[in-house]
């Protein structure tokens, strides 16, 4: 099986095994699942900590008011009575106005906060630097630990605007957020290999050759965003090792040209003297005696 690094820009993201007999549409399929997988746990992770320290979200007619507004207005969060946590809530008022402010009690808090510690570290980047292949029922793992969690927490479930609820349900309208300039559509995936754009229609190998035992680092994209940058010549630790190495050179040329004058006016140093020792001449003197 072939190994892909795959990259966002210059930033690695997970590593991927496939055949080099798989064509290229199957392997950009693959990569993106799991690329857009690894963005969805980590949503649902973000929006879960919240949960914990504010309660569920407010209802979007509520969202973003301030309290006198919402009282002119005649609104209530109808919602947040009954989606209620499990073993009672402390009132923590959302700073920026999203959630409703029933917060958890520590227990269940920690089920929540502890539960998306492990969900992190389960697809983690550091599995590269582990050499660990990530595999969709990774991902799948994630999302049930997550989904068990706030179902012990909130056993009766979370209102229907939520944003985990709806994370949960494949509901999701990303439109207008950060997350919809990260997540990537397959039918506007691209890899690139080498400085190559890896083309539907042929098979890795004919980009890898035929050996199963290869890993290479590819790069994932939207079409139409061109060509990302070349890997680095050297890696940073490269780059390390040389401007230290350059260092203690340029230390060593140092203290020896300061030898240099140290010994100038020494004897064994005199020019010509190892001349005059092998013509017999060493120890001559001019002076009268």
């Amino acid at each position: 099986m072939v190994i892909l690094h795959v990259k966002k820009a210059d930033e690695s993201q997970f590593l991927y095994s496939v055949s080099v007999e798989e064509d290229i549409d199957t392997v950009i399929a693959g990569v993106t699942a799991l690329y857009n997988g690894r963005l969805k746990v980590s949503r649902i992770c973000y929006e879960i900590e919240g949960l914990a320290k504010h309660g569920t979200q407010f209802p979007p007619d509520i969202m973003g008011l301030y309290e006198e507004q919402v009282k002119d207005l005649g609104l209530k969060d109808e919602w947040g009575d009954i989606c209620e946590p499990s073993g009672g809530y402390t009132l923590e008022k959302d700073p920026v106005g999203r959630r409703n402010g029933k917060r958890p009690n520590e227990h269940m808090a920690k089920v929540l906060t502890n539960t998306v510690e492990e969900a992190r570290a389960m697809l983690s980047k550091k599995l590269v630097n582990d050499n660990k292949i990530l595999e969709k029922k990774m991902i799948k793992e994630a999302l049930a630990i997550l989904r068990g969690a706030v179902t012990i927490v909130y056993p009766m479930g979370l209102p229907p605007h939520d944003p985990i609820r709806l994370e949960f349900e494949e509901k999701e309208d990303l439109s207008g957020t950060h997350g919809s300039l990260e997540v990537i559509e397959e039918s506007h995936a691209c890899l690139w290999f080498s400085g190559k754009e890896m083309l539907r229609g042929k098979k890795l190998k004919d980009y890898v050759g035929p050996n199963e035992k290869t890993k290479i680092t590819v790069k994932i994209s939207k079409s139409g965003h061109g060509a990302p940058a070349r890997e680095p010549i050297c890696t940073e630790e490269d780059k390390k090792r040389l401007m230290w190495q350059a260092k203690q050179r340029e230390e060593e040329m140092k203290r020896l040209e300061e030898n240099q004058h140290e010994y100038e006016d020494t004897p064994w140093a005199e020019t010509g003297r190892m001349k005059r020792a092998f013509q017999g001449m060493g120890n001559i003197s001019w002076k009268p005696r």
